[in-house]
């Protein structure tokens, strides 16, 4: 398993992340096998957020009553939250923020997040009330380490003119197929291409330059929530015909190569693994250090549909 760097965590960050939005209805046998898979595998990175589940911290809270994480490893992995969806509104308050961490580690049954998340932006956001939380809940010793989900680079900024602590990731979509925050620089300035609009104002290389780690969440969704691409050979016959030759050669399953698009990338970003289903995990897993060479990769590029002008 390849890690990361997360500034302000001692933890190596295991560049494959346990999302965890969908354990909810798993018995506690079943969520502690799946976390142990995970950590068999050698995932140190464990995503949660206080909406995943029926009602808010209703995954947070599945995962502490089960006793998915062992106390004695608890100083061996990352716990992440976000924070700041409520219902038909978002909301990056001071109040609203250290409210929800208290919330959250109540349910987790955990003293302090590893990294805590702004998730989708709150257009009404005020920075200064985000430093403020920021700086209270880092003295406290709640949370270790801060970033955003969903952030483009100036959303970013704003909040850095405030914020003291490093950003240190960004959660945003990506898969080979809904890949425009990799496929519009490659096609930059083609009059006319709708791949070369932008639409994320530079986030890769903006997060390459400010030593910002992209999370990658929904790595086998053809859009948002469009369904897997994954064995679709109705709409991605070609691309699925890529991922078996490369998935038979490198004797691994079509799920690691689609992991090992995201993680070839030099930008060393995370993987966000959204299932409950341990082979997965595993399958994932062997995707983590795959080394695609760059035929391959722009191979799988451009089997998805990408144009190379």
């Amino acid at each position: 398993m390849r890690n990361v760097t997360l500034p302000g965590i001692d933890v190596p960050a295991s560049n494959i992340v346990l999302g965890l939005m969908r354990i909810e209805p798993l018995d506690d046998e079943q969520l502690r096998s799946l976390v142990r898979t995970a950590r068999d595998s050698g995932v140190t990175v464990f995503d949660h957020a206080d909406i995943y589940g029926a009602e808010r911290h209703a995954c947070e809270r599945r995962f502490g009553d089960a006793g998915a994480l062992p106390a004695a490893e608890r100083d061996q992995v990352i716990i992440q939250s976000k924070v700041g969806i409520r219902d038909g509104y978002f909301d990056f308050s001071r109040e609203h923020i250290l409210r929800t961490v208290d919330e959250s580690l109540e349910a987790l049954r955990t003293d302090y997040l590893d990294l805590l998340l702004l998730h989708r932006p709150d257009t009404l956001v005020e920075p200064e009330e985000v430093a403020a939380a920021f700086d209270e809940l880092e003295r406290a010793g709640k949370v270790r380490a801060f970033g955003v989900s969903n952030h483009t680079p100036g959303q970013i900024e704003l909040l850095k003119r405030w914020v003291r602590q490093p950003l240190v990731a960004n959660q945003v979509q990506l898969s080979i197929t809904h890949a425009p925050l990799i496929a519009q620089g490659v096609a930059a300035n083609m009059a006319g291409l709708d791949q070369s609009i932008v639409r994320d104002v530079g986030l890769l290389d903006y997060s390459r330059l400010h030593d910002i780690t992209l999370q990658a969440w929904s790595p086998f969704q053809k859009g948002f929530f469009d369904g897997v691409f994954l064995g679709d050979r109705e709409q991605y016959a070609e691309l699925n015909d890529v991922i078996d030759e490369l998935a038979a050669a490198y004797d691994v399953t079509p799920t690691a190569i689609a992991v090992a698009w995201i993680t070839r990338h030099p930008a060393g970003m995370q993987v966000v693994l959204g299932t409950t289903n341990e082979q997965r995990v595993r399958d994932s897993a062997a995707g983590s250090d795959l080394p695609l060479t760059r035929e391959e990769w722009y191979r799988l590029f451009r089997a998805a549909g990408h144009i190379l002008p």
